[in-house]
């Protein structure tokens, strides 16, 4: 029973966050909408593109990236899609509702366009400190912060979460496929 609470906490948390947020406080400009554009995709593609020649050769030179050789297939093309889709649905969307589309756009108002897009860079950074470690993973924080500088252009060039979600689904699948 206390793991079916914590399991409806847990799934009610977001809900209740964005509802908060898009309702009842009418936060203007956090740009989630279910209606993805050919522009989110145009945008979070440029961006992933600026993103890549700057964290594959650091994440290499660190020891944190390591290249898979590219295997094409129908399996793993099926893989692939799927993984681009939950990833995209399930990781993407939720992490940037919160980092750009609230904490980014409401750093604006008190710290100005440019300290926001850093500091919510560096705040999404350290939530990475611990994955896949156990310990204070700083390469992972380091490459998660220069990923949301791109993440965060992303989303101010017109103020969409599904921009910032293709670039962060885009990372984090070339990543889990080619680069661990």
């Amino acid at each position: 029973m206390a793991s079916a609470i914590s399991d409806f906490q847990q799934d009610a948390a977001p809900r209740c966050g964005i509802y908060g947020f898009l309702v009842m406080r009418r936060l203007d400009g956090a740009g989630f909408d279910l209606r993805l554009r050919w522009r989110d995709a145009k945008v979070g593609l440029r961006e992933w593109m600026y993103y890549v020649p700057i964290a594959v050769p650091l994440g290499l030179w660190l020891g944190f990236l390591h290249l898979h050789g590219f295997h094409a297939s129908w399996a793993g093309s099926v893989k692939l899609a799927a993984a681009a889709m939950f990833t995209f649905f399930f990781i993407a969307v939720p992490e940037e509702l919160f980092f750009r589309g609230w904490l980014q756009n409401l750093l604006e108002r008190r710290v100005g366009r440019n300290g926001a897009l850093v500091l919510t860079s560096v705040l999404f950074g350290l939530s990475h400190f611990n994955k896949r470690a156990l310990h204070f993973n700083w390469r992972y924080v380091l490459l998660a912060s220069v990923a949301g500088i791109f993440y965060g252009r992303a989303w101010r060039e017109e103020r969409r979460v599904g921009a910032s979600a293709m670039t962060h689904a885009l990372v984090d699948v070339v990543w889990g496929f080619w680069l661990r």
